[in-house]
């Protein structure tokens, strides 16, 4: 029972054991399963993506300008999780790879939008086995990563609601 309680309230205090040192025990930690997983994930990630010449966090951009075609750096930014400083050199790779081009907006000078060009579409064609294989790695049904899918989606909103509420106070 008490490890169940543990396993429950892992990283929010509730139904921890009395001693307070076990809140500080990894085990006892959602955070870390998070990261170790995010990690490994990415490790597998690469050998797949180098093929492709793109990093990780390339390969997001891509596939998000993949569904958009052409995106704004700050909507590009809300929707990787990615600040200026991190995408700013990344566009750049990337357009140097030929995959995308940034450009003025004529609505409002002040944004810049990024595009996709012909080489980063047919660059999608190449891509298209990745999520399968990566699929078979995870080694969840679709239910489950379905499930799972959703709870990361709930944390992810949840930290970042919260961060936001911090940063407005």
């Amino acid at each position: 029972m008490a490890n169940r309680q543990r396993q429950t309230g892992r990283e929010t205090g509730q139904g921890a054991a009395s001693d307070p040192s076990d809140l500080l025990k990894l085990e006892n930690q959602l955070c870390f399963p998070l990261y170790a997983c995010a990690k490994e994930v990415v490790r597998r990630y690469k050998p797949m993506l180098d093929g492709l010449d793109l990093t990780y966090t390339q390969y997001l951009a891509m596939m998000a300008l993949w569904e958009e075609d052409s995106l704004s750096v700050s909507g590009l930014g809300e929707r990787l999780y990615l600040d200026s400083g991190t995408l700013t050199p990344l566009l750049k790779k990337l357009e140097a790879k030929g995959l995308c081009t940034r450009s003025r907006s004529t609505d409002d000078e002040r944004k810049v939008i990024v595009s996709i060009t012909e080489k980063g579409r047919r660059l999608r064609e190449r891509a298209a086995g990745v999520p399968r294989k990566m699929a078979s790695c995870v080694g969840l049904s679709l239910d489950e990563a379905t499930q799972l899918r959703g709870l990361l989606d709930k944390v992810l909103g949840n930290v970042a609601a919260t961060h936001q509420a911090g940063a407005a106070s």
